[in-house]
């Protein structure tokens, strides 16, 4: 990423696939050895049973590989940008040298226009260090990316509960790394400025950014800068039972244009499954418009959904899941996961990100 910041800074993590593959093989053995002690006392019923959950947690974990934001090493052999090289975003009549771009924690507002004035909070590095200007993460207008929330338009108080949660060690507390930089930021900002900041954000029209497209094959791709990106060869791979979301371009994803678009490729058949789980439920889960609003536009204090970054709805139903969202109010959504599968939480995340706000 040309600017750095959150979704530019190298910290070289673990590579995911390895990582996935030796908790999954930790999972697997577990779950074989289960089987092995109940069998030989006779509990094959209950042995069984452990290995069908041990089974569903891997399925999990196994879908942090797409999922879950990654930043992968730098490349010591990439071209040096030229300082000097003035930058433009099809659209926006401003522009920023590769130079300014490139300051740490510097926000770029291509489109001013789109927004009411922005609090320092928002866009302004006052002071070395935390808390960074929201906008760095969740863009000037709250848009978002794929791998940070889009707070455009969530309800004031669903803002300050979420940053207590945060500041509370209640979210924030594990993978993945853009979770935690968002739990140093909330126990770092103070209360006079949370308050403009979610003043701002929650005033804010939402304006879908993403588009749901349903197939039997996906662009192969690879982890660039915490967003997923096409391979250059235009190489396919079946989907599986995976959400492939991609920046129809990097430039504007890399120079923070707030108003990038996605593709989100989602299984075939997932928005109408979605759809049905949505409205009536499924097993012993509710249905989400029994919270979250008709058509999944939100509900008081309840966030809307309609039109919002799938893999963002899924991954946090996996951390609501895998029980690292803790909170008081999370409760209900930990107890509605319980009875998902991982193909139930992309179904609903294509849904939700398919429909209109």
């Amino acid at each position: 990423m040309t600017h750095t910041s959150a979704l530019g800074k190298d910290s070289s993590p673990i590579p995911q696939w390895g990582f996935v593959m030796q908790v999954s093989s930790m999972v697997r053995a577990t779950a074989c050895a289960a089987v092995c002690v109940f069998a030989c006392a006779g509990g094959v019923a209950i042995a069984a049973s452990v290995a069908a959950v041990s089974s569903r947690d891997a399925a999990f974990i196994a879908a942090e590989a797409w999922a879950f934001p990654y930043l992968p090493p730098s490349d010591p052999h990439a071209p040096k940008s030229d300082p000097d090289k003035v930058i433009h975003v099809a659209g926006s009549s401003r522009s920023y040298t590769q130079a300014r771009l490139a300051i740490d924690h510097f926000v770029p507002d291509w489109f001013p226009q789109d927004h009411s004035p922005a609090p320092q909070i928002v866009i302004v590095d006052r002071k070395p260090g935390w808390p960074w200007p929201c906008a760095e993460c969740h863009l000037v207008n709250g848009a978002g990316v794929p791998a940070t929330a889009q707070i455009m338009g969530l309800p004031k108080a669903y803002i300050l509960e979420q940053v207590a949660a945060f500041r509370q060690r209640q979210r924030g507390t594990s993978a993945p790394r853009t979770t935690q930089d968002m739990a140093d930021e909330a126990r770092s900002v103070n209360d006079d400025d949370l308050r403009l900041a979610a003043d701002y954000f929650a005033q804010l029209k939402f304006v879908p950014h993403t588009r749901v497209v349903e197939t039997a094959s996906a662009p192969k791709t690879h982890w660039k800068y915490f967003v997923q990106v096409p391979d250059q060869d235009g190489a396919r791979e079946p989907i599986g039972e995976r959400i492939v979301e991609v920046p129809v371009s990097f430039d504007d994803y890399q120079y923070s244009n707030d108003r990038t678009r996605y593709i989100a490729y989602v299984p075939p058949g997932s928005i109408a499954r979605g759809a049905v789980i949505a409205a009536r439920g499924t097993g012993a889960a509710a249905a989400c418009e029994s919270c979250h609003g008709a058509k999944l536009r939100g509900a008081g204090i309840i966030p809307p959904l309609a039109g919002r970054s799938p893999t963002y709805i899924a991954r946090e139903l996996i951390l609501f899941r895998t029980g690292k969202r803790t909170n008081a109010g999370a409760a209900p959504m930990v107890q509605e996961v319980s009875a998902l599968t991982l193909k139930d939480m992309i179904d609903v995340a294509a849904y939700a990100g398919s429909r209109t706000p």
